[in-house]
């Protein structure tokens, strides 16, 4: 008998269930989950576990985020949800195992979710072994996140380079890294597009460093503004200048034709070189005796 079984489904107040580890969803796949509740109910019931009543709430997400936040977005005040004992180590394992089960979660949070294992003292091995997840996977992107290499775990998040190759280029300074791509390589886990990649995503790292900082994260001070305000009054200025030359040799040109055709040889020789014409704009100009 599984544990589920042993556990009746609750319909609990959404109000006094706490998001403890959450994450962030991608809005597409949200909003099919959405849809597909509006129309077809919910197929699986969330699991949640008492806490201590702190912060107000009196149970503990375990399994079913996107499920809760659907069901949010419903305007619906309860849920149904299998409510189980179990301590925090406990949530965050079958948090994990959920992760795994999952046909399109997210990797990163996957990869967050060992690093947090790692930090409640569980071991490689036993990570490996509560999750399914083979030991040099574990171990790699343990090496990873203790490393702050976010360029690279996102390569393995998205398939780009697998985790062997990432913890090499972790592990080597600039010539290495490039060893490491070489021996990648050879060994076949590295071709076409995804060395194109890899190469990509090294450049990166090396210039912009190990972490992918959102332009976001970049507030704008007062020096900055007024930095590029004048830039912007520069340009500005500049534009002007080019205008009032334009200007000048227009009105040069019109001042220069029209002394030109003033000169009876000079208007038969543009008539037998049949020349004798100019541009529309220009004979206005000229005939109203613009100066300007």
């Amino acid at each position: 008998m599984s544990e589920r079984d042993e556990v009746t489904v609750q319909l609990i107040p959404i109000s006094e269930i706490m998001v403890v580890n959450p994450r962030v969803r991608n809005k597409k796949s949200f909003r099919e989950l959405v849809d597909n509740i509006s129309v077809l109910g919910l197929k699986k019931p969330i699991t949640v576990s008492r806490n201590d009543g702190r912060n107000g709430s009196i149970y503990d997400l375990v399994c079913g985020q996107g499920r809760l936040e659907a069901f949010i977005e419903l305007g619906e005040s309860e849920i149904p949800a299998f409510v189980i004992e179990a301590t925090p180590e406990d949530r965050m394992v079958k948090s994990l195992v959920e992760n795994c089960a999952r046909r399109a979660h997210r990797a990163i949070d996957l990869l967050h979710d060992i690093g947090g294992m790692k930090q409640r003292g569980y071991s490689d091995s036993e990570i490996a072994k509560k999750t399914g997840l083979s030991f040099e996977y574990v171990r790699g992107v343990g090496r990873l996140l203790a490393k702050g290499e976010q360029r690279l775990l996102r390569a393995v998040e998205a398939g780009n380079m697998p985790v062997s190759v990432a913890v090499d280029i972790a592990d080597a300074d600039d010539i290495g890294v490039q060893e490491a791509l070489h021996q990648a390589y050879e060994k076949n886990l590295l071709r076409g597009r995804k060395l194109l990649i890899a190469k990509r995503i090294v450049e990166n790292r090396r210039r912009r460093g190990k972490t992918e900082r959102k332009s976001a994260e970049h507030k704008l001070s007062s020096r900055s503004l007024v930095k590029a305000y004048r830039e912007d009054t520069d340009r500005k200025r500049l534009l002007i200048r080019k205008a009032d030359a334009t200007r000048n040799r227009l009105v040069f040109i019109t001042h220069a034709m029209r002394e030109l055709l003033h000169d009876e040889k000079f208007v038969a020789l543009l008539k037998t070189e049949k020349l004798d014409t100019i541009p529309k704009k220009l004979a206005a100009r000229m005939d109203r005796g613009e100066v300007a």
